[in-house]
């Protein structure tokens, strides 16, 4: 892990922007070393790793593609489910929750890259889909989600993540700022740019614990 680096982040990041350490493929001790270094908040792409390293002296949020077989192992664990793409899904979440009584904060995944390889909502479905998902009782829909372009220029990565703030900024003025809080844009690739386009919540992997290593 690069404490020099993550403590540089940590000093230059403002104050309303929520560090979303991501350790997905990493070790206990490494989350453990995050956390005194002031990480507090963990993301998880996959429910099995989120199971095995789940401890309650931290956050945790799914940031990954989560199957609708999976949700039960997710819910119990869970601070907030990064990932709802689909009403399926949403069904499924709500199902789950109310069985044991929690209410789970989710963000709209939006695919605003319209990449095929990639899950989540169009942009212009994503109002009524937010419309549809805040009948819920056991969801919390709390802002918007998005992966940045793969593989594209800077100019393509500022268009799409300033058309994630306009998106979030028209939610923000009809269901209010309180309710839609978080836009969560922008990993170790990119979110300068993120930041710049109006990111409060960031997730990082690489730059934090440095190489995935995937035989784990």
């Amino acid at each position: 892990m690069d404490k020099k680096k993550l403590q540089e982040i940590q000093k230059h990041l403002p104050d309303h922007v929520t560090l979303i350490a991501v350790s997905k493929t990493h070790t206990k001790e490494e989350i453990d070393e995050a956390y005194a270094c002031g990480c507090r908040v963990f993301g998880e792409n996959k429910v099995q790793e989120l199971k095995e390293k789940y401890d309650d002296r931290y956050q945790w949020h799914m940031i990954g593609h989560l199957q609708r077989n999976k949700v039960k192992d997710v819910v119990p664990l869970a601070d907030m489910i990064q990932s709802l793409d689909s009403l399926r899904l949403a069904e499924e979440i709500e199902k789950q929750c109310a069985k044991i009584d929690k209410i789970m904060p989710v963000l709209i995944e939006v695919n605003i890259s319209r990449e095929a390889n990639k899950t989540g909502v169009y942009m212009e479905e994503c109002p009524a889909f937010v419309k549809q998902c805040m009948q819920y009782k056991y969801l919390d829909v709390q802002g918007l989600m998005c992966v940045g372009p793969l593989d594209a220029d800077r100019d393509r990565i500022e268009e799409c993540f300033e058309r994630m703030n306009i998106l979030f900024h028209k939610l923000q003025s009809e269901y209010g700022s309180e309710q839609i809080r978080y836009l969560s844009m922008g990993m170790s690739d990119d979110y300068p740019i993120a930041l710049k386009h109006g990111s409060n919540m960031i997730r990082l992997g690489t730059v934090i614990f440095g190489k995935r290593n995937y035989s784990i």
